[in-house]
């Protein structure tokens, strides 16, 4: 994983897949965003306040940008390695490495 291009590793049914939010994909996020755009998801992430749709709406958005062809619906029946936690975790890391400038 490089940090730097703002990927982190994401397992789903054992299968380890690079996940990184592109331009595209935080478009494509954006877009399917129920309320709000990207500052307000950033905030409720900031704050704690995030739903598990926000997490899984990034995650799915991480793994398409790193160039996974799946949908939502494969992600809600795949087995993410970690669990929910692990998944919140991958979301947060989504954000922090799309948004932040390194060193």
């Amino acid at each position: 994983m490089n940090p730097f291009a703002g990927e982190v590793a994401v397992w789903l049914d054992g299968k380890r897949h690079v996940a990184r939010l592109t331009l595209g994909a935080l478009a494509e996020l954006e877009a399917a965003l129920a309320e709000g755009g990207l500052l307000e998801l950033v905030q409720r992430f900031e704050s704690g306040r995030f739903s598990t749709r926000d997490v899984m709406m990034l995650v799915v958005a991480g793994l398409r940008g790193g160039g996974w062809q799946g949908r939502a619906e494969d992600l809600m029946t795949a087995e993410v390695g970690g669990g929910p936690v692990e998944a919140a975790r991958v979301a947060a890391q989504l954000l922090a490495r799309a948004f932040t400038v390194p060193g």
